[in-house]
């Protein structure tokens, strides 16, 4: 570090390359990479799946290398790491894998640095294996055991190739000594905070609470619907997904379904909302930080990332029990200005810093 705690960039390295599993939709990971994409405006990406249509933000590279054929990874999974080791590094001093699976898994040479920002050990290997099984049928689950060792053997040779790695959250860090025995150093992924601090109009509902995200089992949406027809309490829900049918068929008139929304009219609802709902267990958590931004209370599951975020009883509440988060939560003042003020700590600025920094000690 310099004078006044600001990063020597002159360290840093200058032939760059981004590695990351797979480029066909949009979320936190994302943000991570294109964080990274200002830091090193001139690195190409790497991935093993390339889906343009599905990846619109990816045009900021100056260079995409994948295989010329898409194809569904979650249906050859096993094809992803031999993709990763057929890339040469040789040309760079620095590679940085962005990895919930096999991008930590390239080759590189002594003179190439790899720093791996880990989002994960791969959770249907490892965390959440037996969840993932029990969502196939019982051939299926027979066909693929030999897969899952392959996988499993082939994931901790892999955890092992990066000079160093850092974990997005404590609970991932945690996950990366239990199941691959590394340690690592953890830095907060970046949230977008001036974009939650506009001021933006009331929206037509009012007085309501607040979910974001895809509608999906693991998320528990089916229960905050079911908590909120029985507490008849107004709630609105922002996002898409397999759930949606489904949810708008048990959902009373309390409940308002918005479909997807751009980014100012989530973070319009973010600030006029009372609270986030965010019950389920997360790697990290980008959703609370946005909404912390805004100046708006989490009533969170008491596990996982949001636990490292969000301060019970001053940010929001954390509870294991959605009912009992909201009758706590009515019960608490909430000032704004403390909860934005939380929230700065997460922004993309100290990301960069801390990563940059990082980096500058390899």
């Amino acid at each position: 570090m310099g004078q006044n705690g600001q990063t020597n960039m002159g360290n840093l390295p200058k032939r760059v390359a981004i590695v990351y599993d797979w480029v066909d939709k949009w979320g936190g990971a994302e943000r991570v990479l294109l964080a990274l994409h200002e830091m090193f405006p001139e690195a190409p990406l790497y991935t093993a799946v390339y889906e343009p249509r599905l990846a619109g933000w990816a045009e900021v590279f100056p260079k995409i290398i994948a295989p010329k054929i898409y194809f569904n990874h979650e249906l050859f999974p096993w094809l992803i790491p031999l993709i990763f080791e057929s890339y040469s590094f040789d040309e760079y001093d620095l590679v940085i894998s962005v990895s919930s699976f096999a991008a930590k898994g390239i080759i590189t040479k002594p003179h190439t640095k790899h720093v791996n920002y880990c989002l994960t050990p791969t959770r249907f290997l490892w965390s959440h294996e037996e969840d993932y099984k029990e969502s196939l049928n019982p051939l299926l689950r027979f066909l693929t055991k030999p897969i899952f060792k392959y996988l499993k053997y082939w994931d901790k040779i892999a955890s092992n190739r990066p000079d160093r790695i850092i974990a997005i959250s404590k609970t991932v860090q945690d996950r990366i000594k239990k199941y691959y025995g590394l340690d690592s150093e953890v830095i907060h992924p970046p949230v977008n905070i001036d974009q939650y601090q506009k001021d933006f109009e009331k929206p037509v509902i009012e007085n309501f609470f607040l979910y974001v995200g895809r509608l999906v089992a693991y998320k528990q949406v089916q229960i905050i619907v079911e908590v909120f027809n029985e507490l008849n309490l107004p709630l609105a829900i922002i996002g898409l997904g397999k759930l949606e049918d489904k949810l708008k068929s048990i959902a009373k008139q309390n409940i308002h379904f918005l479909g997807h929304l751009s980014d100012d009219l989530v973070a319009q609802h973010l600030q006029h909302a009372k609270g986030l709902i965010y019950f389920h267990e997360e790697d990290f958590g980008i959703v609370p930080i946005e909404a912390m931004a805004a100046g708006t209370p989490v009533l969170g599951f008491n596990k996982g990332g949001v636990t490292e975020t969000v301060i019970d009883g001053i940010t929001g509440v954390l509870d294991s029990n959605l009912e009992n988060a909201i009758l706590r939560f009515n019960n608490i003042n909430f000032d704004k200005k403390v909860i934005r003020n939380r929230a700065e700590l997460f922004s993309k600025e100290k990301f960069m810093l801390n990563f940059k920094d990082n980096l500058c000690r390899i």
